[in-house]
């Protein structure tokens, strides 16, 4: 357990009078609770939690921080794997009180606060039949996501999170607002744009929404041993694809639900998941080289998108280890090393190994970005959740070799918030030495003093 910080009573008696919100320190109630995050091996103790409200509060909160010395991290949902949301000792400014989601219709267009999550984003939408592109889970934080370039179902149609920016509204290191689009402040406003949380506290962000009048998706389960076959022919159908066609191939654990043959539950099988912006009727014709490998699952559905995102959560609190690798091709050597790879995952377990699409809107997004890794056509993900601490080695072990296996197709630049913390050499190489290089210098102008570290960090240029 890390040794505990002294904060003044008077200093500690300032922030709570200071803020609107609530001001919790260890010992009191809540804070327990207060301080978990969705990756459970993750176990901190701030000093300090600012559970903020209001845009005043976060800057009187970074405020405190600065004059006691504290270390400063911030969280808006709690999902970084490496759980940069917390700290030992610190100050944790936490957004999740500033949660609210506006939309416009008439200007196609979504004002969201800081700590909302995809939920609280989604639910928003739906009732005007629009969308962003979101997380791949309902419990994602909207600020973290969007800021590190924001990959999700509906990328290849809408382009990343990141590409919807219209406005961002923050508060720099020394506890000033500021706001920033393409007029004000532009190369902040780039640098937002994949950079993450290094240049200030964002407290709101109004993004381009899309008319979504359906959604549907189909997903086919087989065997593993069919894996090689599945993977292939989804490979083939997502090669120019339609913008409409998003999903993943995929192993895992075949949890204990009613459509899948109980002789079933609980192996590892292989999948194929093809998500559909339009009705269910396109998927099926779409998808027809996978449904004719008979799959002994089969679900195809319409469904609100706001529900789908629900649909694949999982639970918080268990051990997580995740990476990633983006490829510059997919061939059938690179097919017969992932397929290989599923034979180390962990049965029975959260664990799994999946190979994303890409291209679509993605691919024909801005060329003046801090994200190379978008003109990728497939991104290797391997996904470890488990229970047990023994198991932390094996898991951990196993993330790494998926990514050792596929190197030679790697294109080096990778999506940051797919990854722990796997060193400064590997987030240069996630932007690109260039776009380090320029990010460092944006870094350098609002945050001198990197006091926003806890994150992929990107040290001020000197």
């Amino acid at each position: 357990m890390a040794p505990q910080t002294t904060v003044p009573d008077k200093a500690l008696a300032g922030l709570r009078e200071d803020l609107a919100g609530e001001v919790l320190v260890p010992g009191d109630p809540g804070y327990d609770e207060a301080r978990a995050v969705f990756n459970g091996m993750i176990d901190r103790r701030p000093a300090v939690i600012a559970q903020c409200e209001t845009p005043e509060d976060v800057s009187n909160a970074v405020v405190f921080g600065r004059e006691t010395g504290l270390p400063i991290a911030v969280r808006g949902g709690g999902h970084s794997v490496a759980g940069t949301a917390l700290n030992d000792g610190g100050l944790v400014v936490d957004l999740r009180r500033m949660h609210a989601v506006v939309v416009d219709p008439e200007a196609m267009t979504v004002r969201v606060e800081g700590g909302a999550t995809m939920s609280h984003l989604d639910h928003a939408c739906r009732p005007f039949h629009v969308a962003v592109t979101g997380g791949r889970a309902s419990t994602t934080g909207v600020g973290g996501f969007t800021l590190g370039g924001g990959s999700g179902w509906l990328e290849r149609k809408f382009g990343l999170a990141c590409d919807n920016l219209l406005s961002l509204d923050l508060i720099t290191a020394e506890g000033k607002h500021v706001h920033t689009d393409a007029e004000e402040n532009p190369d902040l406003f780039w640098a937002l744009h994949g950079g993450g949380g290094n240049f200030g506290v964002v407290t709101s962000m109004t993004l381009r929404v899309h008319p979504l009048p359906e959604f549907s998706f189909a997903m086919l389960l087989f065997p593993k041993e069919a894996g090689p076959d599945v993977v292939r022919a989804y490979r083939d159908l997502l090669t120019d694809a339609p913008d409409e066609a998003g999903g993943g191939v995929i192993y895992l654990n075949a949890p204990p639900e009613e459509f899948i043959p109980v002789e079933m539950q609980g192996t590892l099988l292989s999948g194929a998941l093809v998500t559909w912006a339009g009705p269910a009727a396109e998927v099926r014709g779409f998808a027809e080289p996978l449904f004719a490998l008979k799959p002994p699952v089969e679900l195809l559905m319409d469904l609100p998108y706001v529900d789908f995102q629900c649909m694949l959560d999982d639970p918080p609190g268990m051990r997580n280890y995740w990476s990633a690798e983006y490829l510059s091709a997919f061939p059938d050597p690179a097919v017969d090393v992932f397929c290989a790879r599923a034979d180390g995952m962990i049965v029975p377990s959260g664990m799994q190994h999946v190979l994303f699409p890409l291209g679509g809107r993605v691919a024909r997004g801005p060329a003046d970005s801090p994200i190379p890794w978008r003109s990728a056509p497939w991104g290797v993900h391997p996904f470890a959740v488990w229970e047990d601490p023994a198991d932390d080695e094996r898991a951990i072990q196993w993330v790494r070799d998926v990514r050792a296996d596929v190197l030679p197709w790697s294109t080096g630049a990778v999506y940051l918030n797919f990854t722990g913390d796997e060193g400064r050499q590997r987030v240069v190489e996630g932007f690109g030495a260039e776009n380090y290089q320029r990010l460092a210098r944006v870094k350098a102008a609002y945050d001198p003093d990197n006091v926003f570290r806890f994150n992929h960090n990107i040290a001020p240029a000197a």
